[in-house]
């Protein structure tokens, strides 16, 4: 959750529609279904054949579901792509961290931190160079 918390914080940071309380949700709940494929793995072990993986694989769906919502045409502009796969990414440091890779979680937060700050001042200088800016778009 607190991994997810930092991602939002960020998106709030950039004005953006999902940011800290949906990407905390989104990353301990995507842990909680985690955990609770060990579990119930634990739980019906003797009983045959149980994945936890399947519910796992299930989050991405689901997670894929929510973050599609967030993507709209504005002005002929299609806007909440990095949103949506940012909702998408933190679903999966929420699933390392429910099966206690947590190590690899940080690594994945922090490297979407970086890709939502830093490389984000860099396109806008891109966008500022090829005259795609908000401003030459008016």
């Amino acid at each position: 959750m607190l991994l997810g918390l930092a991602i939002g914080t960020e998106r709030i940071y950039a004005h953006k529609a999902a940011g800290m309380r949906t990407y905390a949700m989104v990353a301990m709940g995507s842990a909680l279904f985690v955990a609770i494929s060990q579990i119930v793995t634990a739980m019906y072990s003797s009983g045959g054949s149980f994945d936890p993986t399947r519910i796992a694989s299930q989050i991405v769906v689901g997670i894929g579901f929510l973050a599609s919502g967030l993507i709209i045409f504005k002005n002929d502009k299609l806007v909440g792509i990095t949103t949506a796969s940012g909702i998408w990414v933190c679903a999966g440091i929420g699933m390392a961290s429910g099966f206690g890779l947590y190590g690899l979680a940080i690594m994945a937060t922090i490297i979407t931190l970086f890709v939502f700050i830093v490389i984000w001042v860099i396109e806008q200088r891109f966008k500022h160079i090829f005259g795609q800016d908000d401003e030459s778009q008016k």
